[in-house]
């Protein structure tokens, strides 16, 4: 046998073994706790078109997410966004939804690795301006001094 096709047996193999892994296969939606008071509908349905599945408990899982280890990825990176900021567990101290619009704002939010699978995610300026406008009015601006009027800690 040459050494290419031992290898390429190699790494198949490997590719079927890694599949027993069972991180990253768990696609069981939490309950939704609770939303905050969204300050429109608009917002709401920009936040579910471009940031639901990872910061609420209505993720959409896609068909390669059973797929080591490509899996694991998914299922860390919707992990992460749900421990940082969650709309559907509003209230819990942790939510730092004061940091999305600048996350937005910024580029960074939803992340470039995430678009190409996910085109409905892709915001006009005109959306991502409407979006950053109405996550502000909905969980205030990191940094800013928050007042009785933006408290959104709805328990």
């Amino acid at each position: 046998m040459n050494k290419a096709r031992v290898v390429l047996l190699s790494l198949v193999g490997l590719g079927l073994v890694i599949q027993l892994v069972p991180y990253g296969r768990n696609h069981e939606n939490p309950e939704t706790a609770q939303e905050p008071d969204w300050d429109q509908a608009r917002t709401r349905e920009l936040f579910f078109r471009a940031c639901k599945d990872c910061h609420s408990n209505s993720t959409q899982w896609p068909w390669y997410s059973v797929v080591a280890p490509i899996s694991w990825l998914v299922q860390r990176d919707v992990e992460e966004g749900r421990s940082h900021f969650n709309v559907s567990e509003w209230g819990r101290d942790e939510n730092h939804g004061d940091e999305a619009a600048k996350m937005l704002r910024e580029g960074e939010m939803p992340p470039w690795f995430y678009l190409p699978a996910h085109p409905e995610a892709r915001l006009s300026d005109g959306e991502r301006e409407e979006l950053t406008i109405g996550l502000v009015a909905v969980f205030g601006e990191e940094g800013e001094q928050q007042g009785d009027d933006h408290q959104h800690d709805h328990h």
